[in-house]
Formats: C-alpha cells, structure tokens, sequence
C-alpha cells in the first residue's frame, strides 16, 4: 500500500475536499481538510476489507466474533496512516497545501467507545487479529455520547457528554439492510412462546479495521438503537407528543451512554437492556452470515467463536438457546450444546462487585424467557456437577453472570499469569474441580503499532537503526536491543528520545492547562481508571510525605519530580471522587508553594483519553502500577509504559508478574506484600490501625490531610477518607505504605545516575516483546477459537 504515490493521494484528496465535502482549497477548514484525508485512506482500505471478506467466504474459515461493551479505539486516522504506510507521504503532500498533519490529527475527535483498560483491549485485539489474517467482527455498541468528558470545577469531577458524534464520523459505513429486533419484557405463553412487549431495532455501523501493511482488514460492527415505530401518529395528533415519541426516547436511551449509572432501579434496568441489545442483535446477525453458507446447524462451532468479553454480554448463552430452539427448532440438548461449544469467556476481574449479578425479579421482568432458560441451565449445572448452592448460577435472588459466562463457555481464560492462578484457587475454585480444563490463560498484550511505531516515532528510529526494521510486526525482535545496552551511543539516542518526548509534553500542558514543568524533572506517572483498589491514595500519600519532607528540609538533594495523574472516575463512586478533589487540592497547595519549585509538581491533566496516553506514555519516566497484589487482572498501561522506555514501581500484582521477569529483577522497583500475604494481611484484626501505629511518616501525613491544610476552606472535607484509612483500608494502603516509600527513595537515587537510568530504560524495551497483542492473539487463535489464518501472516 506505501508504493501510492504523493501525486495520486493529493488527487484523491482533493476530489474529497470538492466532490465529497463541496470545498475549494482557498475556503477549507482544517476539519474539511482531515475529512477530504479520512475519506481518502478509508477508500484505500476499503479494498484490503472486501478481499480478507471474500477469503474468508472462499476458504469457508471459521471467523471470530469478539462481544464487548466497550471498544476505546482512539483517533483512527493516524493509525490507519501507520499502519498503510502513507503517514510521512500524506505529511508531505498536506504541507505542500501549507497545511500540518498535526494539525490535522489533533481536529480528530476520540471515539467516546470506552472507559479503559476493557475497551483499549478489545480495540488492540481487532487491530491485531487484522495484523495476523485471523477474521473476525468486533461486536460493541454505537454510543452516542459514550462515557462522560470529564472536567474539574473546584477540583472536583463533573461529567458531562461526550459529542464525539457531533460531526460526521468518516470511517462508518451504515448498514440499514443489516438489523434486526430485539425484544424486551411481556410474558411467556403456556406454550413457551415469548410475546415481548417492547422492542427496539438495532442497525449496524461498519467500521474496517485495517492491520500492519494494509494486507488484511476485519470489521467493527457498532450497533445503534432505532425505534421499530418512529412515532405513534394518532397519539401526537390528539395532543400526546411525549407519549407519542415514547419508541424513539426508549431506543435512542438504549444507545445513548456507555455505562449509565445503576443506582436506580431504572438505571439497572437500561444497563440489562444495553447488554442484551448488543449481544442478541449480534448472535442474530452471527447465525444469519452462518446460515447463508451453511444448512447444518452442527457445524456452527466449526465456523463460529464467540469470545465474551467480561461478563456483560454473559447473556450469550441463554440468548444463543433461545434463537436455537425458539426460531430455529433444536432441541435443548442439541442447543445447549452448540451454543456452550461456540462460546467462551475472558474473566477480567476477581472482585465481587464488578462480577455482575442481576435481580431475579429484574431478569424476569426484562427478559422472560430468558429467566426461564437461566433456570434450566442452573439445574443442569447442578445435576452435572452437584455443586455448593454458593456455586448456582441463581443464588439468593440473584442471577450471577460470572457463574452463568463460566457453565456456559467452552474456554474461561485469565488475562495474565497470576490472575489465572487465582480465578483457579479463589473466585471460580469449586468449579474449577468441576471442570479442571476449562481454565486458561491468556496474558493480554498491546498493539505495538499503535503504543509505540505512532506513539513514540522518536524511539522507533532508535530501535529500527539499532535492529533493522519489520519489528513492528515481529515484537519478540526487541531481544535483539539486549546487544548494545552497554552501548553509550544507543542509550544516549534512547535518552534523547525520552526527552523529546518530555519536552513535547511540557509544551502540551503549558498551551493546555497553563502549566509549566520541567522536562529534565522525572515525570512519576499513574493514569488509569481512579478506583480504591488500582490505589491512586497510595500515591498522594506519598507526595503528601515528599511535601512535608521538602518543607522540612529545602536543602536536602531532592529529586526533581512532576506527580501526573489521569483518569475517571464513575460517576457514582463517592470514595473515588474524593481521591479525584483531594490530589487537585493537593496540586493548588504544592503548586503555589514556593519552596517546592524546582522539586515537585502535581499535575491532573482532565479528560484522561487515548490521545492523551499517546502523549504522556512516551514521556513518562515512572509508571506508577501500585494496585493491593492480587486485585489487578492484568493490565496494560504497565506494558504500554514498558516497551515506552519508562522503569516501574510496583506490586506483584496482574501483568506485573510476568513483566518483571521479561525485563529482570534489577530493572523493577518492587515492593508491597504478594497476593498471599495480602489473604494473611486481612485475616489481621484492626491490620490498618497497626500499620499506621508503625509507621511515624504515615501518621504525620493522616494529620495533614485530616487537618485541612490543603482544604482551609472546608477543613473537615477529608476527614472520611482518613478515619476510612485508619480503620478500614480495604486495599491495604497502610501495610504497604512504608514498603512503597522506601522504593521511592530508591527511584530517586536511581534517577541520580541517569546513564544508568536510561540504560535499565533500555533493558525494559528489550524486554517488552513478549506484550504484544499479536502474541496475545495467536494465543487464542491456538487454545481457544481454533481458528486458522487466512491472511499473509509473517510473524
């Protein structure tokens, strides 16, 4: 694809900018110009789509079909450039018109498809089954505002919409002929009939994926809810327009925001509603592409896998049943077989309020037919297993999704190493005994075309100088970087890159937020989802401690360093937004304190997204991946920051595990207690008061906080947070307190030397190889989907 020519781009873009958006050059905006260059490569990728789709007819392959609520695809334009090979020739020709691909790049807005870590996964998984030639749809819900835009007022978080959709989104394609019903609530007859009362349309929105080269590209199939009855005619003309637009209020709710708040009983319900809109309007649209090739039902497993992407599209297996036997005649042991032997299910977490769990009443009252099915599963789950009544799908009550996912999947996979292990002996222990070969793992990766060819360009050179290029597509080839760590020349272009990338950074938050910090700082990041157990308060305890220390003692050589913190919390969660307002107050006191210029900074950028992380991962120095061990599945900020040059503190928790063991134990800073001392730790009564008692830094940093003295104005704002930490502290922040300060001040006399600094820098690239999502993927392609390759892999 790279061997298109600048002069015949620049005619397929100008015949865009006239015949497409009607603009001549002189009146073009920088968005008709980033319109007139979308359309351009997503014509170009449109070929490389329509063949991996006749290939896969052809060779009648089996296809992948990966269901997810969230899909946090970022900007698409700039990848898809990557990944074509046009990025530097689209460069060129735009400047000839006088214009900046930044410019252009920046006009883009995120894709508001995800929250984090769930959805940025789904999204480097398509890029890489693309990459591999594996096909496959991603299934996921065309929300039109998604999760909220984040901002601060007073420090604290307010929510509002997201309006990515505002404007055109050029890389769809709408579908109007693919769409099907999808039915909600009424009652079952006698006869085992559904007769729902409301339902709603779902229509597909085609998005190509394109991989590495533009040799292969899947699709995304995004689904937006429309009414089955645009409006009740007689009813608006009596006078009764609210009522009358009541069908198109119900579906365009259904597709309006990712994860509305559950609080109320509506709330449950349009989240229940949410999930079983996208997983049967995508298992319709699977058995229909099915049944257009094929006329045997039992060969559906042959041809389709469907991978569950946590628990919200668990009602994949009472769905599947119920569009096998009630519009297709199986039986039920022939359904449920099928429909166990297509599906399986990727578990993202062991904590019990994220595995999802439904009101019996609720089900029942949403979904009829499916409460019938539920119950049927459940009782041959428990005939064939005679398992604990803490082990039924339907307990107390409540339907739990994660038991529901586990029966009815064929593979049930961990997403690293540790988290396998623990789903094994805690969460899922009994039915392991059950069924000892259905636990997997698979640990998650990342795309490196995405975190690093396009993130960091300036490190990519260094590594394509060093080892050649094609790694890109081949991430195990980092290896090859081990050479020349004692090598001053490589570790002095691996220093400029980093600084670069700081400066870049430093000018972004100056324009952006009004803030200036130093790039020859260390910039000490942690951007993830703001939740108790990921321990963001583990941090601003930490900076609240190094504060009082430099006050204390202005002279001592401290380290220079920049706190950044990114990330969202729900909207719902109180204990959250309170570490959000309290690290904002905590920026305006050290910020304004004369005596830490030159020695700390703390910076909140709002709105943590994937263009932000594509800025601030290459630039970071530390990666903060400090969560309570054996709480975190896996991650992938912490890889994304490895192969980004940037060293980490943290537990031995998720992917941590395994990264530390690619990269060495000397280039980790570790600390805090393993996943079983943590099991020990909660058995310990009143373990937090204990632990403070012990730790003299700890308590002082508790009274400043409880004193109010980066809140005079409301003095009293935090004292729930501290007595919370004081007799409390569900995830252990106090126990491993004193463990993470003291790694801190190895950090800092780590960054001291930094010949040394960047050559362990180096040490951590070379060993990021093994997280890419390409290697993730051929996993899954082996253990679980059995599916084979039909593109021109080269690995």
């Amino acid at each position: 694809m790279s061997d298109i020519s600048a002069e015949a781009l620049r005619a397929r873009i100008d015949q865009h900018l006239i015949y497409t958006l009607g603009k001549d050059k002189p009146h073009a905006s920088i968005y008709d110009w980033r319109m007139a260059v979308s359309y351009t490569i997503r014509d170009l990728i449109v070929e490389p789509w329509f063949a991996a789709t006749r290939r896969t007819y052809e060779a009648q392959g089996k296809r992948v079909y990966y269901l997810s609520m969230e899909f946090l695809i970022g900007r698409i334009l700039e990848d898809a450039m990557i990944n074509l090979g046009l990025h530097d020739t689209i460069a060129a020709v735009l400047m000839d018109e006088g214009i900046t691909l930044d410019d252009v790049i920046e006009n883009e807005p995120d894709a508001a498809l995800g929250n984090g870590g769930l959805g940025r996964l789904a999204a480097c998984f398509l890029e890489s089954m693309s990459t591999l030639g594996c096909p496959g749809f991603g299934y996921g819900i065309r929300y039109e505002h998604g999760l909220f835009r984040q901002r601060f007022e007073g420090g604290q978080q307010v929510e509002t919409p997201e309006d990515w959709l505002n404007q055109t989104h050029p890389w769809e394609f709408e579908r109007p002929e693919a769409r099907y019903t999808i039915p909600f609530k009424g009652h079952v007859g006698d006869d085992g009939h559904w007769h729902p009362a409301e339902t709603v349309l779902a229509r597909a929105y085609d998005t190509p994926v394109v991989g590495w080269q533009g040799e292969w590209a899947n699709t995304l199939r995004l689904w937006g809810a429309h009414p089955t009855e645009l409006f009740d005619l007689e009813r608006f003309n009596s006078g009764d327009h609210t009522a009358a637009a009541a069908p198109e209020a119900l579906a365009r709710t259904l597709s309006r925001v990712l994860y509305p708040e559950d609080a109320t009983d509506s709330g449950k319900e349009l989240r229940l509603k949410q999930e079983f809109f996208l997983t049967s309007a995508a298992l319709q649209d699977i058995l229909r592409r099915f049944r257009s090739e094929y006329d045997d039902m039992s060969l559906l497993p042959d041809k389709v896998a469907i991978q569950m992407n946590d628990t919200h599209p668990a009602i994949a297996g009472p769905e599947l049943i119920r569009l096998l036997t009630d519009e297709h005649g199986l039986g039920w042991d022939v359904a449920k077989d099928l429909a166990q032997r297509c599906l399986n299910y990727t578990n993202h977490t062991l904590l019990p309020e994220a595995l999802e769990q439904w009101s019996t009443w609720l089900m029942g009252r949403v979904l009829p037919r499916h409460m019938q099915i539920i119950e049927r599963i459940d009782r041959d789950h428990q005939a064939a297993t005679g398992c604990a009544p803490e082990q039924k799908i339907v307990h107390q009550d409540q339907v739990r999704m994660g038991i529901l996912a586990f029966v009815m999947a064929s593979h049930v996979n961990g997403v690293s190493a540790l988290h396998t292990d623990l789903m094994r002996s805690t969460v899922f222990a009994q039915l392991h005994a059950h069924y000892p070969d259905r636990i997997i793992n698979q640990t998650n990766g990342v795309t490196p075309r995405r975190w690093l060819r396009l993130a960091n360009p300036g490190l990519s050179a260094v590594i394509t100088d060093a080892i050649g290029p094609g790694w890109e597509r081949d991430l195990d080839r980092l290896q090859g970087l081990r050479q020349y760590e004692n090598d001053p020349a490589v570790i002095d272009a691996v220093r400029l890159a980093k600084r670069a990338n700081k400066v870049a950074f430093s000018n972004w938050t100056a324009r952006q937020l009004g803030v200036d910090i130093d790039p020859d700082a260390m910039f000490d990041v942690q951007i993830k989802r703001i939740h108790e157990y990921k321990r963001q308060l583990l941090n601003v305890f930490e900076t609240v401690a190094r504060w009082h220390a430099i006050r204390t003692n202005p002279d001592a050589n401290w380290t220079p360093r920049v706190k950044i913190f990114g990330g969202k919390a729900a909207p719902g969660y109180f204990t959250a937004k309170t570490i959000i307002r309290l690290i904002n107050d905590i920026a305006v006191v050290i910020n304004n304190d004369p005596a830490m210029r030159g020695r700390l900074k703390v910076v909140y950028p709002a709105n943590y997204n994937v263009s932000m992380a594509q800025r601030l991962i290459p630039a970071a120095d530390l990666s903060e991946q400090i969560s309570t061990a054996g709480k975190e599945a896996s991650g992938t900020g912490n890889m994304k920051f490895t192969m980004n040059g940037a060293l980490t503190i943290g537990t031995l928790d998720g992917a941590n595990v395994e990264i530390r063991d690619h990269v060495g134990a000397d280039n980790f800073f570790l600390f805090g207690m393993t996943a079983a001392e943590v099991q020990k730790r909660y058995q310990m009564p009143r373990h937090a008061r204990s632990a403070i008692l012990e730790s003299q830094q700890l308590q002082d940093v508790l009274q400043i906080v409880a004193e109010g003295h980066f809140n005079a104005n409301e003095p009293g704002r935090y004292h729930g947070l501290v007595y919370a930490t004081w007799n409390h502290d569900p995830f252990l922040v106090a126990s491993d307190y004193d463990s993470y300060e003291s790694s801190q001040r190895d950090v800092d006399a780590a960054f001291a030397d930094q010949a040394q600094w960047h050559q362990t820098a180096l040490r951590n690239i070379a060993g990021a190889g093994y997280f890419s999502s390409d290697r993730t993927i051929r996993g899954y392609m082996d253990d679980i989907w059995k599916a084979k390759r039909l593109g021109n892999d080269k690995p």
